[in-house]
C-alpha cells in the first residue's frame, strides 16, 4: 500500500467514519477517489489532513472542504445513481469526483478558471467521464444541465443562493454549509409543489463561496 492509499483509509476510519457517515456508497467513493490527485504537489503531504485545504494557485483563496464535512454534505445529499448533479465551487474538483462516483451526470462550476481547468484534468486523469466542469460564477450555477436533482455547495454561503435554488428539479435538494446566522449549520433545501423548505443538520463551518458572501453593510 503507497503511503497515500494508507493516508486514504485512515481519513475514512478516523475522521469520516467517526462523524456518523454509513453510507457505503460514500464511504466506497471517499476510499476510491485519491484526494492528493486534486491538490497542488507542494500540498500533496496535507492530502488526507483534517482542514480545509488551501488548493489556490493565484487570486482568491478556494478550498477543498475538509473530508468529513465533505462526507457529511454527501450522505445528506442521498445522490442516486440516476441522478443529475451540480456541484458548485468545485476548486480543483475532489467533490465532483466523489459525486461521479454517486450519480448519473455531474456538471461543477468553479469561478477561477484556472482551477476549473485543472478540475476537468484531474477528473480526466481519474477515467471520470460523467463529469463536466465548467468556469463560472458560484451563484450562477449551470442553466444548459438544469434542472438538478441535488446541489452541493462545496463551501457555505451568507446568502440564500437563489439563483441556485431555482435549478432545482421537483423533488430536488440542495446542500451545503448556511452562513446566514450563528453558528453556522449544514442545511438541506428541498424543492416540493414549488415550494423550498429548509432544514438544519448539523453545526458546521466551511469557506465562504465567492459571490455567495453577505454583502458589506453601508458605514458612515
Amino acid at each position: 500500500m503507497s503511503g497515500f492509499s494508507t493516508a486514504r483509509l485512515k481519513m475514512v476510519d478516523g475522521q469520516v467514519r467517526t462523524s456518523d457517515v454509513t453510507d457505503r456508497n460514500v464511504l466506497d467513493a471517499m476510499l476510491a477517489v485519491p484526494r492528493e490527485a486534486f491538490v497542488p504537489a507542494s500540498r500533496q503531504a496535507l492530502a488526507y489532513l483534517d482542514l480545509d485545504l488551501d488548493v489556490s494557485e493565484s487570486g482568491a483563496k478556494r478550498f477543498l472542504i475538509k473530508p468529513q464535512l465533505t462526507g457529511k454534505l454527501l450522505q445528506a445529499a442521498e445522490i442516486g445513481e440516476g441522478d443529475n448533479v451540480l456541484v458548485v465551487g468545485c476548486a480543483t474538483g475532489y467533490l465532483a469526483a466523489l459525486a461521479a462516483k454517486l450519480a448519473r451526470q455531474v456538471t461543477a462550476t468553479e469561478c477561477d478558471s484556472v482551477l476549473a481547468a485543472k478540475a476537468k484534468d484531474a477528473c480526466a486523469s481519474l477515467g471520470l467521464t460523467n463529469v463536466t466542469c465548467k468556469a463560472a460564477a458560484c451563484a450562477e450555477g449551470d442553466l444548459s444541465a438544469a434542472p438538478y436533482d441535488v446541489i452541493i455547495l462545496n463551501g457555505a454561503a451568507e446568502v440564500t443562493p437563489e439563483g441556485l435554488l431555482g435549478q432545482l428539479k421537483e423533488g430536488g435538494r440542495l446542500v451545503g454549509v448556511s452562513a446566514e446566522s450563528k453558528p453556522p449549520r449544514a442545511m438541506i433545501v428541498t424543492h416540493t409543489h414549488g415550494e423550498f423548505g429548509h432544514r438544519a443538520l448539523f453545526d458546521a463551518a466551511a469557506p465562504v463561496l465567492p459571490g455567495l458572501e453577505r454583502a458589506a453593510a453601508f458605514v458612515f
